[in-house]
């Protein structure tokens, strides 16, 4: 796949950074505004397929298979069980039990492990989204040859 033209990369460059940010802000205040992991975790792979898709397949070196973006998804998704095991640990007793002290109402820290599961849930859909897209673009290549 090739890259677009320097008016488009320059143009991707830049948004995607915000993007990204943005994605992030949608996580981390998840528990406070609308949104979360899925909602953030879709704006930050659409980050990234913004910048595969102006720069070409070769911006990030893909190779024939997707395993950075699979592993991070297998990472999230192990993150999310060890947070909700944690819990078991802590002393409650139950699964998913929200552990952390909850801090002061309306701030960005006041729903105790909440926003660590919007975290991981966030870089979850984020790689798998990411993933997804990465199939895509190789089946298109072998289709190619």
């Amino acid at each position: 796949m090739q890259g677009m033209s320097i008016i488009v990369k320059k143009v991707a460059q830049l948004l995607s950074g915000l993007i990204f940010m943005y994605g992030i802000y949608i996580i981390t205040h998840g528990h406070l505004t609308p949104g979360g992991g899925f909602a953030g975790g879709a704006i930050l792979a659409g980050s990234l397929i913004l910048l595969v898709l102006a720069f070409g397949s070769d911006v990030m070196r893909l190779q024939k298979r997707e395993a950075g973006s699979s592993i991070m998804e297998s990472a999230a998704i192990l993150g999310f069980l060890l947070l909700a095991v944690a819990a078991i640990i802590a002393g409650a007793g139950i699964f998913f039990y929200n552990y952390l002290p909850k801090g002061q109402l309306f701030h960005l820290v006041s729903a105790g492990v909440i926003p660590l599961y919007n975290i991981m849930v966030g870089i979850e859909v984020a790689a798998a989204l990411f993933t997804i897209f990465l199939a895509l673009v190789i089946y298109k290549e072998e289709l190619k040859q």
